[in-house]
């Protein structure tokens, strides 16, 4: 037999979520501009800029001004397979100095009641590796949610102290 035909690797498929939308305008600046639509514009050149590289499948969860509830971005990001979830915003500061960027990951505790809304279903019926975990004992539903949360908010950590370190070469980063 003759050598094996190398493959490509599969592109890693990137979702970026501009937050807010629609009815929802985010921050509003004092020279009144919409956190809406800074982010929708900054997550557009991002993804193209994304793609432009070859390496990467960049998707937006919206692409223009429409409001997107977050279980919907989320199931975006799911069936799209994605291999990053990115959520852009645009933080207001009651000090006008405030100058630079940060960098969050999802924190154990709900933020806003949709999340926790999100959060509730999610414990009770999730989807880990195509596992419809509602056919196990809660027990062990319970402990694969548990390993699944923690692997996915390790990646997290690691991927924003990346980030943070490659954001903070080229613009301050809010301390």
């Amino acid at each position: 037999t003759g050598p094996v035909p190398r493959t490509k690797p599969r592109r890693k498929t990137i979702v970026i979520d501009p937050g807010h939308g629609g009815k929802d305008p985010g921050a509003i600046s004092v020279s009144k501009k919409y956190e809406k639509h800074i982010v929708l514009a900054f997550s557009q050149r991002l993804r193209d800029a994304l793609n432009a590289t070859g390496r990467y499948n960049a998707i937006l969860t919206r692409t223009g001004d429409r409001f997107i509830r977050l279980r919907n971005r989320v199931d975006l990001a799911r069936q799209k397979d994605a291999d990053l979830f990115l959520s852009i915003h645009a933080d207001a500061s009651p000090n006008r100095s405030a100058r630079g960027a940060s960098v969050y990951t999802l924190s154990e505790r709900a933020s806003d009641k949709e999340a926790a809304a999100l959060a509730a279903k999610e414990n009770k019926a999730d989807l880990i590796g195509g596992i419809d975990l509602n056919v196990e004992d809660t027990e062990v539903a319970t402990i694969l949610i548990d390993l699944a949360r923690r692997e996915t908010m390790d990646y997290s950590k690691r991927f924003a102290n990346g980030l943070t370190d490659e954001l903070a070469r080229v613009t301050p980063m809010v301390a």
